[in-house]
């Protein structure tokens, strides 16, 4: 009995020590300009745009929490979609751990994702005329408010309906349909299609083509030859080297088209991350929803695409960084 009460007086005696929190350096101030658009491919300025964008999903409602702040989220997430590789490395680099990384990837996506109706828009009865004006000026093709096709996107292979994923090229991929404008902006996207659907079927299933059919727009898509001819969609005709004025027509109509290539090209280049996904399939759509409105953010405050050498001799200095900068001071 004696031992037991001896034990509970040192108990009572034990001394207990609040957790002291080290203050956490704001990463903004951290990186240069050139830095910024370097590692993150967008500038101070459009960082906080993008914070701003999604704090009312991400914002932490305990103001006496030390988790991540919106900024700190919005960094890491575009770390990720700008390199597209392992969240082991890119954790590594910003002083984050692997689960941690994947937790604010995710959840940004979707913050991102649910912008999409926000960010992409097909043109208004007052900006068609606009659109038809800049789409005539790149290959003299007239009444043309758009071009559609579809890009493949690459994923590991899923759990669960993993053929359904092969592409023509046998590789898993989410076969994701967008309409472009001649700025390289998006106008409508569909992103939900295993890689092994055809496009003419994407577009058949989606909103924009019911909707193009019961009320024809002011204005055509010009579509590749997979596409089926419409009223509202131009294809290029299959056989024309025997006709000049078809010939020519092609010619207009593919130079016109390559629009929607550029655009394709651009959108991966910001976001190495569409190379290549390492998440199941829904996960993967978020990535890309989000890649989608963050790349029509970019077209409209006009951020410049960094050149890849740029990158390349960024992402050394990054490394020489890595150990004189503190860690975000994340809590496992």
């Amino acid at each position: 009995m004696a031992g037991i009460v001896h034990r509970h007086h040192q108990f009572e005696r034990r001394e207990f020590h609040q957790r002291v929190y080290v203050e956490r350096i704001k990463l903004l101030e951290q990186y240069t300009t050139e830095e910024l658009y370097a590692l993150f491919h967008f500038g101070n300025a459009d960082i906080k745009y993008i914070a701003d964008l999604i704090r009312p999903k991400l914002q932490c409602k305990n103001p006496r929490s030390h988790a991540l702040s919106v900024e700190e989220q919005a960094l890491i997430a575009l770390r990720f979609y700008t390199t597209g590789t392992f969240y082991q490395v890119v954790g590594d680099n910003l002083g984050v751990n692997k689960s941690t990384l994947s937790d604010v990837v995710k959840s940004v996506s979707i913050a991102l994702a649910s912008q999409v109706n926000q960010s992409v828009s097909f043109p208004k009865d007052d900006q068609i005329a606009q659109s038809k004006h800049k789409v005539f000026l790149l290959g003299n093709m007239p009444n043309t408010i758009g071009v559609i096709d579809c890009t493949h996107v690459h994923i590991q292979a899923p759990h669960e309906r993993e053929w359904d994923y092969v592409n023509q090229k046998g590789r898993h991929s989410i076969n994701i349909q967008l309409v472009g404008d001649a700025d390289l902006i998006i106008t409508n996207c569909v992103v939900r299609w295993p890689g092994s659907v055809h496009d003419a079927r994407i577009l058949r299933k989606s909103a924009l083509y019911r909707e193009l059919q019961n009320s024809r727009p002011d204005g055509t898509l010009l579509g590749d030859s997979a596409y089926p001819l419409l009223p509202w969609l131009i294809t290029p005709f299959l056989a024309a080297n025997r006709h000049a004025k078809q010939a020519r027509f092609n010619t207009a109509h593919c130079k016109t088209r390559c629009t929607i290539e550029r655009l394709n090209g651009v959108l991966k280049r910001r976001f190495a991350c569409l190379n290549y996904l390492r998440v199941e399939p829904q996960g993967a759509c978020n990535i890309i929803l989000a890649c989608i409105v963050l790349h029509n953010i970019a077209r409209r405050r006009n951020v410049p695409l960094c050149d890849k050498i740029m990158i390349m001799i960024h992402l050394s200095l990054l490394n020489t960084q890595t150990n004189h900068r503190h860690s975000l001071g994340v809590r496992n």
